[in-house]
């Protein structure tokens, strides 16, 4: 007798028209597919990922650099490190050492493709967390509001800069938007809890200001808990409840990791904000203070048109609602300006402080392309839906298109022209390096001096290579070096051993200084355009190494522009180099080199 025969299972027919229902119902709730959202803000990322210049020293020396050091054993080190001070977080750090020595573990691994692979993964988690931002937008207000987010967002400068930058800021901006996803979005039930925890993160591991950015959400549900029945008051207690527990046991697990790298018992995001509030010794305002308009200007660089829609977005919401007619239901008018507050609490708050950085402004960039979208969208449906007796309904509808479409496309093209402007302009500190692995020895050492807030880490320095810093005419304090003690000192010594020569003044400590005899390698950047005057002359402690040819040799040069002889426009954005542009509105440029010490 034959075996049985097992028949295989019959796959199920789906008509052809339940896939296309199936489609059309997706692009009815988000307009595109979540995957092709995905997608796209994975581009915009990955080519900043890769094109990106540094835009902030402290991003090298405060994050890249104690990366380095747990994973190479050795590195540059600020005083926020010291056990001293303690406001940096070893947890947040040591999550990206990991990422970084997986890709040791793959083929052609070095330390250059190290860096990239990191701003590769932050690449995918900031796509992924503006993808489950924009998913909610599109679900919880409009499709069409969904699709003006993403284009605010992948075609501004402000994203160019912020999305893979290895700063808390930014990674506070990723928890953001996780936790704005999960407030905004109320189907399948409130999520408070979750959207708490994702602030924790950002506060706890990044930036423990940008927690605020929770405070409109938690007040809306404290709104409707009190206007609700008891029901409602003790289900939302019990949410927050458990949002604020765990992130206790966040914190918790935080200082457990920090109590062993700094072999003590600390709280780095506490340290963090006693700092910058209650500190005796001058605070953030020893590194520079700003004018109150700093953050218009700067975003109006970086977001152009969109920014003005997000200022303005309350007052056009708020005229729309009182000159429409719509049945709309008072909880929806309600969240909605919830949705719009995060941006300018943030703004507001940090317009008022004295000491202002661009990256102070990355957790509100979400917020900003929100505002921006809803407003544009809000606009849109009045200018759409105008009564045709109207001087606006009695305009074309084709007419109208072109005026929107030529807008946008305009305003796309100056964000694509700061970006390409910015790459130019700046990019030299990231690729001059490369001939140090071909002519560089074990132990040689990479000098900086006026140039050493370009310096993009020691990633980009073969093995056992270290950069040290020569006197320039700076005169505050500089990083100083990991103790790379080992036998009987235990893991990562340099994380707890005393150090010396940091200080929380800003204060110069001449002891970080070595002999520019004793480089082998030096990094200068020249500026032909500002020499030009008869009465030119060098300062006393910064000398043009590069025209010292008797000492120094040319390793190799890139263009790298003179913001100081170049004209604001030319500055602010990439200009085509033809002769009908006038020369005031040209790039001047000079030429930044590594350079070796002649024997």
């Amino acid at each position: 007798m034959p075996p049985p025969t097992s028949e295989a299972p019959k796959k199920e027919f789906v008509h052809p028209k339940a896939k296309h229902a199936k489609k059309q119902a997706i692009r009815d709730a988000y307009a595109i597919e979540p995957i092709s959202a995905f997608y796209i803000f994975l581009g915009a990322n990955l080519i900043a990922a890769l094109f990106a210049p540094i835009q902030d020293c402290d991003e090298t020396f405060n994050y890249w650099e104690p990366t380095h050091y747990l994973s190479h054993g050795y590195g540059l080190q600020t005083w926020e490190y010291s056990p001293d001070y303690a406001i940096r977080n070893w947890l947040y750090v040591a999550l990206h050492a990991i990422v970084g020595n997986i890709r040791r573990l793959l083929p052609h691994s070095n330390k250059v493709a190290e860096f990239y692979f990191v701003r590769c993964v932050l690449a995918v988690i900031c796509a992924l967390s503006q993808t489950l931002m924009w998913r909610a937008i599109c679900l919880a207000l409009n499709p069409r509001i969904g699709l003006f987010f993403i284009v605010a967002l992948v075609f501004s400068p402000g994203n160019f800069h912020s999305s893979t930058a290895y700063l808390p800021s930014s990674f506070a901006m990723y928890m953001a938007m996780l936790g704005a996803a999960a407030f905004i979005n109320w189907r399948g039930g409130l999520k408070t809890s979750m959207a708490m925890f994702y602030f924790a993160i950002g506060g706890v591991l990044g930036w423990p200001f940008a927690a605020a950015l929770c405070a409109p959400f938690l007040l809306e549900e404290v709104f409707f808990a009190l206007v609700g029945d008891k029901d409602r008051f003790f289900e939302a207690a019990h949410r927050v409840v458990r949002g604020v527990v765990a992130a206790g046991l966040l914190v918790f697990g935080d200082m457990l990791v920090n109590t062993f790298f700094y072999r003590k018992v600390e709280i780095a995001s506490w340290n963090i904000v006693k700092y910058n509030i209650f500190s005796k010794t001058g605070g953030p305002e020893l590194y520079g203070t700003e004018p109150w308009d700093f953050y218009f200007k700067n975003l109006t660089l970086n977001f152009n048109i969109w920014f003005v829609l997000a200022l303005f977005s309350l007052p056009i919401l708020l005229l729309q609602k009182l000159l429409s007619k719509s049945a709309e239901t008072f909880q929806t008018g309600f969240r909605t300006v919830v949705f719009l507050t995060p941006f300018y609490m943030w703004l507001a708050i940090f317009s008022l402080q004295p000491h202002k950085e661009e990256r102070f402004m990355y957790p509100a960039y979400p917020f900003l392309a929100l505002n921006a979208a809803l407003a544009i969208h809000t606009l849109l449906a009045a200018f759409g839906n105008a009564d045709p007796k109207s001087l606006v309904g009695k305009i074309p509808a084709k007419l109208k298109l072109g005026v929107v479409a030529l807008g946008l496309l305009f305003s796309m093209a100056i964000g694509l022209a700061r970006i390409y402007g910015l790459y130019t302009a700046y990019s030299a500190p990231l690729s001059i390096y490369k001939p140090l692995f071909e002519v560089g020895g074990e132990g040689d050492t990479v000098c900086f001096g006026k140039d050493w807030y370009r310096f993009p880490s020691s990633y980009f320095l073969p093995r056992d290579m270290h950069a040290k810093f020569i006197r320039s005419e700076f005169r505050g304090l500089l990083p100083g070096e990991f103790s790379e003690a080992g036998t009987g000192f235990g893991l990562f010594s340099g994380t707890w051993l005393p150090t010396s020569g940091l200080n929380d003044r800003n204060e110069e400590d001449p002891g970080k200084y070595v002999d520019p005899r004793t480089c082998v390698f030096l990094v200068d950047t020249q500026f032909p355009e500002q020499q030009k005057g008869l009465d030119w002359k060098a300062p006393p402690n910064e000398p043009d190494f590069a025209a010292d040819t008797e000492h120094w040799e040319i390793v190799k040069c890139e263009k790298f522009m003179d913001p100081a002889s170049t004209s604001f426009l030319a500055r602010a954005l990439w200009l085509p180099d033809w002769e009908i542009i006038p020369e005031k509105f040209r790039r001047k440029w000079g030429r930044h080199c590594l350079l070796k010490r002649k024997q």
